[in-house]
């Protein structure tokens, strides 16, 4: 496993995680593991990872730290920095599915609203445990956790519900002395999401979160798997390349992304346009996925489309390229060239796949118009959440500070939600998952 060597998480954070479990535990608090489990951005690549797009990503020095021990039986007992109570089950419990839970106590109210207050911020945990059961693995050791995330950042569109899952993963492969790897988590991290949650989403997050580097773009390829890792040049051909950081603008919107319907939906329209292409074509054997309608076919029968249908099919033909030009820009440090096909991105997902609500693209837009930025999008499905940006690093501050002046105007009343030090957040690149 990587590590950071940056600001985060500093030795501080690191201790009092350590502390919380010592005293949970009663052990010394030297003992005590922590998972840093970092969030992500997707510049290029938004909303075609489902399809087997071509996506790339970076984490970022902010995210889940996990402390965590071997309980020394099967229990898990589990407390939160952001949520109240304690999750507790059995690592050789069986593990169902979130839906089946809930129709098993259908019938009976008062113990199916105990469930879901228990379950509801340790619905990851239980599916880390799934996952691993689904694949054979009996786990003989539970853990004692404490879980917290980069304040003011949960429900803020940057793949915080994967950095938990992959931290849980981390944790109780660990503490059961499993050798997995990363490629493998990135399965069982999809098995959380898509299975246990029910959430249609593709491999984007975990893959960003378990195999970035340092001051790498992740890009891989999501219908076969290949990934790489691309590094700047040290130096354009006549001058030093710009030094850049990231801006997090949140916009105060929150909700869980298994709660709206609209990101479902948007992945069954895109199915649903490689149907009707495919069967176009006389490919009817093929799996409906746009991955897998070559450029031609679509070319030639992209006018048999309806108009929604055809909107979801231009996202995706025109991100994929997007993301391979923005792969020879990055590499070859052209960060004004990055940053445009960032906001066409933005753009396009807006305009073609239609996500975004209106506070989220009136922060996109006052972004675009900050000091320094070279291009900015909103991050995650666009429901909720924040916007991203690359920044000039020499303008960063000024860049933030324009940014919270404009969206305070524009939206008091969500403006005035945000903890005024995390509204905008300068960040810097982070590494992959791993554990200290």
């Amino acid at each position: 496993m990587g590590g950071f060597g940056l600001s985060w998480p500093t030795e501080a954070e690191i201790d009092e995680i350590r502390n919380k479990v010592s005293e949970m535990a009663g052990t010394n608090a030297h003992e005590v593991r922590v998972v840093v489990s970092p969030y992500r951005i997707c510049p290029l690549g938004a909303h075609i990872d489902h399809q087997g797009g071509t996506v790339s990503a970076m984490t970022i020095d902010k995210g889940i730290l996990l402390g965590f021990l071997p309980s020394g039986d099967t229990q898990v007992v589990l407390q939160s920095g952001q949520f109240k109570g304690e999750v507790r089950f059995r690592v050789d419990e069986i593990q169902l599915p979130k839906h089946t839970v809930k129709e098993n106590y259908s019938n009976n109210p008062i113990e199916s609203d105990k469930v879901e207050e228990e379950c509801s911020w340790g619905n990851y945990a239980r599916g880390a445990l799934y996952a691993l059961q689904s694949r054979g693995n009996n786990l003989s050791q539970g853990i004692i956790g404490y879980i917290c995330g980069s304040k003011s950042l949960d429900s803020s569109g940057l793949s915080s519900s994967a950095a938990v899952g992959v931290a849980y993963l981390l944790a109780f492969e660990c503490s059961n002395s499993m050798e997995v790897s990363p490629v493998d988590n990135i399965e069982y991290d999809r098995l959380i999401e898509n299975e246990y949650l029910g959430l249609r989403n593709g491999i984007l997050d975990q893959s960003a979160i378990l195999l970035s580097s340092y001051g790498c773009l992740t890009c891989m390829n999501c219908k076969t798997k290949e990934y790489k890792l691309i590094q700047q040049q040290k130096f354009q051909e006549n001058h030093k390349r710009k030094s850049y950081k990231i801006l997090l603008a949140l916009s105060g919107l929150k909700g869980a992304l298994t709660n709206n319907p609209g990101y479902n939906h948007r992945v069954a329209e895109c199915q649903e346009a490689a149907r009707v292409i495919l069967c176009a074509s006389g490919k009817t054997e093929v799996e409906p996925l746009l991955c897998n309608v070559e450029e031609e076919d679509y070319e030639a029968h992209k006018s048999k489309l309806d108009a929604n249908l055809a909107k979801r099919a231009e996202h995706y033909f025109s991100e994929n390229k997007r993301v391979i030009e923005g792969l020879e820009a990055w590499e070859s440090g052209d960060l004004e060239k990055f940053g445009k096909l960032i906001s066409n991105s933005g753009l396009s997902s807006i305009q073609n796949y239609e996500c975004g609500s209106e506070p989220l693209i009136q922060l996109n837009a006052i972004l675009q118009g900050a000091p320094g930025v070279f291009g900015a999008r909103f991050s995650g499905a666009g429901f909720r959440g924040c916007c991203i940006a690359l920044v000039d690093a020499n303008l960063a501050e000024e860049a933030a500070s324009y940014v919270r002046k404009q969206y305070q105007n524009l939206q008091p009343q969500l403006a005035s939600q945000i903890n005024k030090n995390a509204a905008v957040s300068i960040c810097e690149a982070g590494d992959c998952a791993h554990v200290i």
